[in-house]
């Protein structure tokens, strides 16, 4: 496969990517079917083909997961990924104001996990005395 500078773009099916990610080959298909992931490309045969952005995608799709984002969510974000690089002034300036918004969400998100795992640890260590 080639990009459009014409450069070979290395791609990989749908279980190398699953083994890279650690995700089912049943999430990718629907992260594929819901939009948030499509394949680069299919084959003639019609198998799904991916590149390294592909993979990278995936990798932030399931960095959201645990953060509880809705796919909508998720969704959302992406397409302010995709769109800031080539945004200009008062379009740029919404789409960081937007990012601002989800990077304040998943650090109380984050929050509350740590809060979690500093419980459980506790929970642990009262185990551990009996």
């Amino acid at each position: 496969m080639s990009d459009s500078a014409g450069t070979a773009t290395a791609t990989m099916h749908i279980g190398e990517v699953a083994e890279r990610t650690s995700l089912s080959l049943r999430t990718i298909r629907h992260y594929d079917e819901v939009g948030l992931l499509p394949a680069s490309s299919r084959t003639e045969g019609g198998f799904r083909v991916y590149t390294e952005a592909d993979v990278d995608r995936l990798m932030v799709i399931r960095r959201m997961k645990p953060l509880g984002f809705t796919l909508e969510e998720m969704k959302d974000l992406l397409s302010i990924v995709d769109e800031l690089p080539d945004a200009g002034g008062a379009a740029a300036e919404r789409l960081r104001e937007r990012l601002a918004g989800y990077l304040e969400a998943a650090a109380a998100q984050r929050d509350k996990l740590a809060q979690n795992l500093t419980r459980a640890d506790e929970f642990i260590e009262t185990l551990k005395r009996y």
